[in-house]
């Protein structure tokens, strides 16, 4: 889609604006209207931007994924310590960010995934290819630190990651349904321990 900047600024604006709604009460819980409403754009304005409410979703977790992406690059650059350090980087940054208050709170994953994986098989696609993504970067990550030493041996890295990704998804959505941050810092002495341990590193291979 070619856009003039001021377009591109207004397609921009009804994005992030929609997040912070889908945010707070979910994606079938915030109708068009709302949207246009609280954007301060027409609905005509709308569809010029986006065929349908579900092309607005899938554009909207584009962005999100692209956005993660970044956010995890900067804090995985190679030149930023140890693997191990990178990889701690990242979960304490689901914990405290200062830019975000904690990853946790806007992960579109745990607001997210069950109801998009019903709804929108489009939806659910680049949700799930985000998420896929994501745990693969976290395997090199652990291949990382292994590799220059911060790291034991331990469970073949592509399972270590996605069992350390679903821990900590359970663990925000916890803190969000209990409403404090103690899930957060349980999973993250367990992150810890896995990394760390040999012997439970080999377990988690199994899970």
């Amino acid at each position: 889609m070619n856009l003039t900047k001021k377009a591109e600024a207004t397609r921009q604006h009804i994005l992030d604006t929609g997040r912070q709604l889908v945010l707070h009460k979910g994606f079938a819980g915030v109708g068009l209207l709302e949207i246009l409403k609280t954007c301060g754009v027409p609905k005509g304005s709308f569809y010029h931007y986006f065929p349908s409410k579900e092309a607005f979703g899938c554009a909207l977790l584009e962005q999100y994924v692209a956005d993660y992406r970044l956010r995890l690059n900067a804090l995985f650059a190679v030149h930023t310590g140890t693997g191990r350090e990178r990889l701690m980087r990242y979960w304490h940054a689901w914990i405290d960010d200062p830019d975000t208050g904690g990853w946790a709170e806007d992960c579109l994953v745990v607001k997210l995934a069950a109801e998009v994986a019903d709804l929108s098989e489009d939806m659910r696609r680049v949700l799930d290819d985000g998420v896929t993504a994501l745990v693969a970067r976290i395997a090199a990550a652990v291949r990382e630190g292994r590799e220059d030493g911060s790291l034991p041996p331990g469970a073949e890295p592509q399972a270590l990651a996605q069992v350390l990704y679903q821990m900590w998804l359970g663990a925000a959505l916890l803190a969000k349904l209990s409403r404090n941050k103690t899930p957060l810092h349980q999973s993250l002495a367990a992150t810890g321990h896995l990394l760390d341990c040999p012997s439970s590193s080999q377990g988690a291979s199994h899970a």
